[in-house]
């Protein structure tokens, strides 16, 4: 009976493969190559590996012999192993600051080596694609004209209109700023667990740092992410992402493909984190910054108002606009769903699940909200603007408590409910 049910299983593979991998029929015994080799290319030897409780792995992989350096143009780079800066100080104290996480619990990697979630043959087999896997897909621009504000993008500055382009396949709710250069952002990130409707979706509160033109822009991100495609299950995970063309073809989340260089020891990307906020409970939060090192434009992401360096985007091999700084920067939510800006609308969740005007223990938020510029201060951006895309289904809040006190931005929503049908 066990051959049986093990056969009967092989034979499910091969014809789950077959329809799916890189979305169109190929034979089962390539394909079944072509898994391997991918897991074979992403999941490099391990020093050391750590089984968490919540069920991923986490590989202790040579820092030398990491993703990253798979990038041609990462092939000769030599590994900066922390930022040549030390940033401006702020006297900030966040209750229940949250950079630990679930695997944490069971292990630590040595010195000299760098925690990477291995990458399983079902991650895979999920993937639209081999060559999607670990990416956002592609930013899909309406044609819609300037009337249709269902689809149109646009905030504020000194009394000028700036359009951020009309997109489909995305719903976010931010805060923004733009017109000088940035070197540098941050922001605390209140950490809740929103409901992902379906697999294929995902939800996200992050910090954007963005540079060239609007259809096809660099950016790097971090904050954190439910997406059930990806990591197989909707846990609240740590996160970081990069592309140099607008989501296009270049680009992933984590360590998914070869680009962002890790440098800690302690902490992984695509990890989950332990607590999560409650309404009107405990509020936990992630500090995450992004930071272009004035010596070698590496761009290192920090979290924890300790700022611990995580790694860097080698921006001068990688990027072509960040080499100098961004130009716009962003903090709030976004999902992702082929459902949004359309009926029926997805249910999945931003946020909290609560629209912004929740408020404290309700509504999900960013605190602390800070930019470099090459003034080398960390301060609240000069103009800021707020932007919704579905007013009726994720909203947007920069809410300031009292005279003296900096904003605190306010985000989400539950999606589709009866004024978002």
């Amino acid at each position: 009976m066990a051959k049986l049910i093990s056969g009967l299983f092989l034979v499910l593979v091969l014809s789950y493969l077959s329809e799916r991998v890189d979305g169109k029929p190929t034979s089962s015994r390539k394909t079944l190559e072509d898994v391997d080799r991918k897991l074979k290319l992403l999941n490099k030897p391990a020093v050391k590996s750590i089984k968490s409780e919540d069920g991923d792995i986490i590989d202790c992989v040579d820092i030398h012999k990491q993703p990253a350096f798979d990038h041609p143009a990462l092939k000769n780079h030599t590994i900066q192993l922390k930022p040549s800066f030390d940033l401006p100080q702020e006297n900030l104290t966040t209750k229940n600051e949250q950079v630990y996480q679930i695997w944490q619990r069971s292990g630590s990697c040595p010195e000299g080596t760098v925690p990477i979630r291995r990458i399983r043959r079902e991650d895979l087999l999920r993937a639209a694609s081999l060559d999607d896997f670990g990416r956002k897909p592609p930013q899909i621009f309406s044609a819609s004209n300037r009337t249709d504000q269902k689809h149109s993008r646009f905030v504020y500055f000194n009394n000028t209109e700036h359009s951020l382009g009309p997109i489909e396949n995305r719903s976010a709710a931010i805060l923004v700023t733009l017109g000088y250069n940035y070197i540098g952002a941050k922001g605390d990130i209140n950490i809740w667990n929103p409901s992902v409707e379906k697999e294929g979706e995902f939800t996200t509160a992050q910090i954007w740092l963005k540079g060239g033109p609007g259809d096809d822009f660099e950016s790097m991100e971090s904050g954190w992410v439910v997406n059930p495609t990806l990591y197989g299950d909707r846990q609240t995970r740590f996160f970081a992402y990069w592309t140099t063309d607008a989501y296009k073809k270049t680009g992933c989340f984590d360590l998914t493909c070869s680009g962002f260089v890790q440098t800690s020891p302690k902490y992984a990307l695509g990890a989950a984190f332990p607590n999560i906020s409650g309404w009107f409970g405990p509020q936990y939060y992630l500090p995450v910054g992004i930071y272009m090192d004035p010596q070698s434009s590496n761009w290192w992401l920090k979290i924890g108002n300790t700022n611990i360096s995580i790694g860097y985007w080698p921006a001068e091999s990688l990027m072509y606009y960040l080499k100098h700084s961004a130009t716009l920067v962003e903090w709030g939510g976004q999902v992702y769903s082929p459902n949004v800006k359309k009926t029926p609308h997805t249910k999945t969740a931003m946020g909290s699940g609560d629209f912004a005007a929740g408020l404290g223990g309700s509504a999900c938020f960013i605190m602390n909200a800070r930019i470099i510029d090459f003034s080398q201060t960390m301060k609240y951006p000069q103009w800021v603007d707020t932007w919704a895309d579905e007013v009726y289904c994720y909203t947007a809040y920069n809410y300031v408590e009292g005279y003296g006190s900096f904003p605190v931005f306010y985000f989400g929503g539950p999606g589709q409910n009866p004024n978002c049908p």
